[in-house]
């Protein structure tokens, strides 16, 4: 009998030709042409759609072959009973064939999605604002940022952000035509005749046109930045084209329109007239300048401009007023550029007669580069006021231009030397701070009539202690935050507490606050730091320079250089001062006041204990004793100590740098007995 089966494939790319050959062979299929006694595993049946992928396949229907006594033969299937075996396999063949072509066209559309998919993305990422500091700036964080792509994506089609990469690199792009405009332009316009165009001018410039179109409808789908509202981009579409029109939009349409190409196509026959009023209206293309001042109010193009003096003014202190510098200057250039062509246009336009500049000095018939030369040259002799050129103005309409050419010329120049002196008194303020600070300084000892001595003194001071610039440093540090105002704390002392060794071994935490208490002081040779028997009122670390401690008799104790520290003695003893301080070198030091010095030291108690112990040490060096730092040692450095201790033992303050330790094995100046009543002060329920 026959057993006849329907089966389904699986979704998968297959040949577009099947051979029978190719179908015996496959092992994953099944072969029309398989002996009966194979066995075969029969696939559940499921939804024809189902099995195919979800898609109308056609299901293809196999007879199953069966052998009996005469050899092979196929049973015929419910479709194709009573066929020869011969037509069932080619009608399969063709069904296959059918069912690969299925496949490859549905490859082949979702190949095209994939691509399509793609494209749409990079462009949806191209017009999304970027994650950089002018987003940042607007919109706070990476989390407004996205905020903002949100709102973007709900605005509509095509909408460009303002901080999106593709309008930045199109605002490069325009702004490299608008200055190639800017300078060909008035070239072409007065120095050229149609007829003399090269197809390279004229690629040029529909190249430019194209792109000033562009220009327009893209200004029409591009947020605008605006301070006044919560989200500082209007992404409104409406709003948008509102704002350009009222704006920007008449002057761009004027710059963007070809007049010259529109007035050759309405003038077939070539109408002089109308050619002459063609290059006439080219002159509305130099309105683009005003498209160029507004690419530069933009942020995005500003950034990019600051961005790069940034860099510079980071490598070079005079990177922010040389560029300052080189925009005057090319400004200058390009308005003489400018005055140079109008030189030559005028007459042009008036057939150059015989009584111009451009017939007198026979350059009708020379070539455009000798004329633009002679041209520049007339030009700078009327703006810098040096004379008229090479002949004076024959006719009335010379005049006029020579005079409008003085006035412009005069007018930059003017606004130049201002511009130049703000910017080179701006170059330096602290070096003319400092000139303007000396400057009252010598006034004022000439008032007071002081003597010469004490006025090179004086000057002397000013010389070491502010090397030629002059900061207010207080004001700068109070106008930072606190962490900048540690980062740079540190770094201005980062000398010092690399020389201090009691920094070296305190907490890192400790340092850093006691830097930004600080004060930077300058001590010439032979002054006073330290007068012994004064009350103190800060203690001084030494940054650079060596010290002298005298003694009350005058000798000289020892001498402190970099990275020592002292005066500490007194405001831990709330004493006089008990020697005397003086410079031998010039001195950098930094001060420490005593409110700041009690503060820190309640904040770091143990560091207490260690300046007690280093200031004990060094009254027992100088021959001086004080029973307040003993008391104070005893009780807070060694109270643990003592707890541990039996009754009748001893401990001893250390003469040297002896630790403070038990009695045995120690070289001490005074034993101090351990009893029960010695610890009646620390804690009245301890016993020993």
């Amino acid at each position: 009998m026959a057993d006849n089966r329907k089966v389904g494939f699986q979704r998968g790319p297959l040949p577009g030709r099947l051979s029978p050959l190719t179908v015996v062979k496959h092992p994953n299929k099944i072969s029309p042409l398989a002996l009966n006694n194979e066995k075969k595993s029969e696939p559940p049946e499921k939804d024809s759609k189902l099995r195919n992928g979800g898609s109308d396949i056609p299901e293809v229907t196999i007879s199953k072959p069966v052998q009996d006594e005469a050899g092979v033969r196929n049973c015929p299937s419910s479709s194709s009973v009573g066929g020869p075996s011969e037509q069932n396999t080619k009608e399969t063949l063709e069904k296959f064939t059918l069912l690969g072509d299925l496949y490859r066209k549905r490859e082949s559309d979702d190949g095209e999605n994939i691509k399509t998919s793609f494209i749409q993305k990079r462009l949806w990422t191209m017009l999304q604002p970027n994650d950089n500091k002018l987003s940042m700036k607007l919109f706070g964080s990476k989390r407004g940022i996205q905020k903002e792509k949100k709102r973007l994506k709900a605005a509509g089609f095509f909408i460009i952000h303002p901080c999106s990469s593709f309008r930045f690199y199109w605002d490069l792009v325009m702004v490299l035509l608008l200055m190639a405009n800017l300078i060909v332009l008035p070239v072409i316009i007065s120095f050229f005749r149609n007829e003399e165009l090269s197809a390279g001018w004229i690629t040029f410039n529909c190249f430019s046109d194209t792109f000033f179109i562009l220009d327009v409808v893209f200004n029409f789908r591009t947020g605008v930045m605006d301070q006044k509202t919560a989200e500082q981009v209007i992404l409104e579409p409406a709003v948008i084209a509102v704002h350009y029109l009222k704006t920007w939009f008449t002057i761009d349409v004027v710059s963007a329109v070809p007049f010259d190409y529109i007035f050759l196509l309405i003038d077939e026959d070539g109408n002089p007239k109308i050619l002459d009023l063609s290059r006439a209206l080219r002159i509305l293309r130099l309105f683009k300048l005003l498209s160029l001042l507004r690419l530069l109010r933009l942020s995005r193009l500003l950034r990019f401009v600051r961005q790069w003096e940034q860099h510079f003014l980071q490598v070079f202190n005079v990177a922010n007023a040389f560029m300052k510098i080189f925009k005057l200057i090319c400004m200058m250039m390009l308005i003489g550029h400018w005055n140079g062509c109008l030189q030559f246009l005028v007459p042009m336009l008036q057939d150059f007669p015989s009584h111009s500049w451009v017939t007198i000095n026979g350059l009708i018939d020379a070539s455009w580069w000798d004329q633009y030369s002679w041209a520049v040259f007339k030009a700078m002799s009327h703006m810098l006021c040096i004379g008229y050129g090479r002949f004076p103005p024959q006719s009335l309409t010379d005049l006029w231009l020579t005079m409008i050419s003085m006035v412009s010329g005069a007018t930059c120049f003017a606004l130049f030397i201002g511009h130049a002196t703000n910017l080179i008194q701006s170059m330096d303020t602290s070096s003319r701070q400092y000139r303007e600070k000396v400057a009252q300084v010598e006034e004022y000892m000439a008032y007071r009539k002081l003597p010469k001595e004490m006025r090179e003194a004086v000057m002397d001071f000013y010389e070491h202690r502010y090397n030629g610039k002059m900061f207010d440093e207080e004001k700068i540090y109070g106008e930072v935050s606190q962490t900048l105002r540690m980062s740079i704390a540190n770094y201005n002392c980062r000398d010092l507490v690399a020389s201090v060794p009691f920094f070296n071994e305190a907490d890192p935490t400790f340092v850093a606050r006691v830097v930004t208490l600080l004060k930077f002081e300058l001590f010439q040779p032979g002054d006073i730091i330290i007068k012994e028997g004064t009350f103190g009122d800060r203690m001084y670390f030494i940054q650079q320079g060596i010290v002298d401690i005298i003694t009350a008799e005058g000798s000289l104790a020892t001498s402190l250089s970099d990275g020592s520290f002292f005066g500490e003695i007194c405001l831990l003893t709330e004493e006089r001062r008990v020697a005397t301080v003086q410079s031998e070198t010039y001195c950098q030091l930094y001060s420490l006041s005593v409110d700041n010095f009690q503060m820190i030291l309640n904040e770091y108690p143990e560091m207490r204990r260690t300046m007690e112990q280093i200031a004990l040490r060094r009254l027992t060096k100088i021959g001086r004793s004080s029973s307040l730092l003993r008391s104070k040692i005893l009780q807070s450095s060694d109270a643990d100590l003592m707890f541990k201790l039996p009754a009748g033992s001893s401990i001893c303050i250390p003469k040297d740098k002896t630790p403070i330790s038990g009695s045995e094995g120690t070289d001490s100046e005074e034993v101090i007995a351990v009893t029960n009543t010695s610890f009646s002060a620390l804690d009245e329920t301890a016993t020993v």
